[in-house]
């Protein structure tokens, strides 16, 4: 099958590389262009899309992995071809945060108070006249590291974080959202949706966004997630939240990945946000859990055609190995990791399978020892994902864990304590009923 792939960043470029793999014909196009140098003599390129989709036809695949393509996404369904991917009004609800808390709101949801700010003074004069304790969000997903939940009660240390954004030319022109803050545990919950009903069971996930083990330090865009499927139709996180969705996913065609971040307490579960999008690096666990082909999942979904998804039960961890300047991309330049060598060590061809590629490309030729020789190709630091599986958290971990351990990266960084807090927050949910 012809496959036009279309990213912004790579956030599932991976993905693209696992459709070749699976005999597809694919063609990779990537919007940033700091960017296209990823996935050289791994996945054809394009560097224009639009031109592509003569040559991907109506009998192919066109899949967005990102949200921000909702008009094309719309123009091209209307034409007949088959998208995988949100739409516009799907990109409103994670661009709009104050629009997602509406759409919340009118499908019968719990919400929590927010507000957008186009400009930081606003922002700060906002928490001034309401002290309370809030947490600062970034619009979209990009500038994740500006992200805090504040501790003090009247705001003061939020004011604080908002004025050094202020000071700072790189800052002070974001867009971001308050949002009240709400104790309780952070789970999310997504599913597949065709544009007429759910595809396979849900996915439930705990996110590590925090920089260092023990949530630690800045926030990041994500340094790992556990995750699980669960097909019980009755599960209580999904009912109070995402399957209310359903009707409105059906009236805005949405044929994509859907997921809702939650807080619950003893009052029910907040959503959060929403993404309408794959997101990363889940999408990666994905991969780890599905035992079906991609190509066949992405065209049912996109088609509107139900489809058996056949998946593995246990638990699931997904590890970013990240280099320099990661996680502040935006604040150095210069060439700190390109072009070094990623090696793997006593790694079996078939376990290759559980490592998973965003800055990384081949070299042309094989290396001395006749393995295909990779190399870091971006300067931004995400270069590549271990995930692992087992019947409990801690098996999970431990073979995730030891993969990586495998994974020779000079300089690389990463949490080794994914799905610890797990421990603690299973109780939690286990008491809520959420478990």
């Amino acid at each position: 099958m012809k496959i036009l792939f279309v990213t912004n960043d790579l956030i599932a470029g991976n993905l693209a590389y696992l459709l070749t793999q699976e005999g597809h014909d694919v063609k990779l196009f990537v919007q940033e262009k700091d960017r296209r140098k990823n996935f050289d003599h791994m996945v054809k390129k394009t560097n224009n899309w639009k031109r592509e989709v003569k040559w991907v036809g109506k009998d192919g695949l066109i899949v967005f992995d990102d949200a921000g393509y909702g008009k094309d996404q719309d123009r091209l369904r209307k034409k007949g071809y088959t998208v995988f991917g949100g739409c516009e009004l799907g990109d409103k609800l994670e661009n709009n945060r104050e629009y997602g808390q509406k759409i919340f709101a009118e499908c019968g949801m719990k919400t929590v108070m927010l507000k957008d700010f186009d400009n930081m003074d606003d922002a700060v004069m906002f928490v001034k006249k309401h002290k309370k304790a809030w947490v600062i969000k970034q619009n979209g997903h990009a500038a994740k590291t500006l992200n805090y939940v504040g501790v003090f009660s009247d705001g003061r240390d939020v004011i604080s974080v908002l004025k050094n954004y202020l000071q700072n030319r790189s800052t002070n022109r974001e867009k971001i959202t308050l949002q009240k803050k709400v104790a309780g545990v952070e789970i999310g919950v997504g599913r597949y949706f065709n544009g007429n009903d759910w595809v396979g069971p849900m996915e439930m996930n705990i996110e590590y966004k925090k920089f260092f083990p023990g949530d630690i330090g800045t926030t990041t865009s994500e340094m790992g997630t556990l995750a699980w499927y669960d097909d019980n139709e009755n599960n209580k996180l999904f009912k109070e939240t995402l399957a209310k969705m359903k009707p409105y996913l059906k009236k805005i065609n949405f044929k994509g990945d859907m997921e809702v971040n939650c807080i619950v307490n003893g009052n029910g579960a907040f959503p959060l946000e929403a993404t309408p999008r794959f997101g990363s690096p889940i999408i990666h666990l994905h991969s780890e859990i599905h035992n079906s082909p991609w190509g066949e999942l992405l065209y049912a979904i996109a088609s509107g055609k139900p489809y058996n998804l056949k998946w593995k039960r246990g638990y699931g961890i997904v590890v970013l190995l990240a280099l320099p300047p990661f996680p502040y991309t935006k604040n150095i330049k210069g060439n700190l990791s390109y072009g070094m060598s990623v090696h793997f060590k006593n790694i079996p061809k078939e376990k290759m399978k559980h490592i998973h590629f965003e800055e990384v490309s081949k070299r042309p030729a094989e290396n001395v020892n006749g393995e295909t020789s990779y190399y870091v190709s971006d300067n931004r630091g995400y270069v590549l994902y271990a995930t692992g599986m087992g019947k409990t958290v801690e098996q999970a971990s431990k073979n995730t864990y030891r993969l990586v351990e495998k994974i020779i990266l000079p300089k690389t960084f990463y949490r080794n304590d994914i799905g610890e807090s797990f421990k603690t927050d299973q109780k939690k949910l286990k008491k809520l009923g959420y478990l």
